[in-house]
């Protein structure tokens, strides 16, 4: 049996920040355009250019809205800007999307939110309870947090867009 079947929970560990946004999105379209319904969030609003560099829109998948999820706290605030209120918001139609049928989840990343338990986790395991494979990125710092949620169920996957769509599009086992 290949590495693809044997788990259903994949991630991407890039190296620098955001440095799988273009590429989950691109698959995401990618998949859509070949009549793959696709759930989820993807970014569609990077920090570049805006007041913060933690500024960020998430589009909610497969044709939810786009949903900004940093609060505006002042030029002089520090620290996170993760307004958690969006954070959940996008969970619900995430999990909504899920349960009208998807063949894939794909979640921008796998943050600190989902370390303690809360953000998209319930979509995940939604997601895996139903047999849709779910795809994130991870970046060090939450790392070890995702292999604790993962519970020895997650493959890692190279940053390639041709690994992640067959990896997506492998027969989900029964």
């Amino acid at each position: 049996m290949s590495q693809f079947v044997q788990s259903r929970l994949g991630y991407v560990l890039p190296d620098t920040r955001g440095g799988a946004d273009a590429l989950l999105s691109a698959l995401a379209a990618r998949l859509q355009s070949e009549g793959r319904v696709v759930a989820g969030l993807v970014q569609c609003r990077a920090p570049e250019g805006s007041d913060h560099p933690c500024d960020m829109d998430l589009a909610v998948l497969p044709s939810g809205p786009r949903i900004a999820i940093a609060q505006k706290l002042g030029s002089g605030s520090r620290g996170c800007r993760l307004d958690p209120a969006s954070l959940e918001a996008a969970s619900t139609e995430v999990c909504q999307a899920l349960r009208s049928g998807a063949d894939a989840l794909i979640i921008n990343k796998f943050g600190a939110q989902e370390c303690q338990g809360r953000g998209l986790c319930d979509a995940m395991v939604l997601a895996i309870s139903l047999g849709i494979p779910v795809l994130t990125a991870v970046n060090r710092l939450n790392h070890d947090g995702f292999l604790q949620f993962a519970g020895g169920l997650a493959t890692r996957l190279d940053l390639r867009e041709d690994v992640l769509h067959d990896w997506l599009r492998a027969p989900v086992p029964a």
